[in-house]
């Protein structure tokens, strides 16, 4: 089986569907009809270049995704800082 291969405008095309449509990557890739890890090597490869950065109601979408990301990250930190804190001042005499 042949290596299928993409036009620079359909790459564009995807990429701009993430980042200024709003589509998630599996949403994106499924209406184009292929895999998601391509989608997203190419918004790491074209995402960068002028005119393709999230805006709009993708941007927002992003940012949100970031933060909720982050912001379960750092409620974990905090747990397991509390449990440190919680066994130390058990072991104080």
């Amino acid at each position: 089986m042949s290596r299928r291969k993409f036009t620079r405008e359909f790459k564009l095309s995807a990429v701009q569907l993430v980042n200024q449509q709003g589509y998630s990557i599996p949403q994106a890739a499924k209406s184009l009809g292929i895999d998601a890890a391509n989608v997203r090597g190419w918004i790491k490869q074209l995402g960068s270049e002028a005119g393709q950065a999230p805006s709009g109601e993708g941007a927002i979408q992003a940012e949100l995704r970031r933060l909720r990301k982050e912001n379960a990250r750092l409620l974990m930190e905090r747990e397991i800082l509390k449990k440190a804190a919680a066994f130390f001042a058990k072991e104080q005499p």
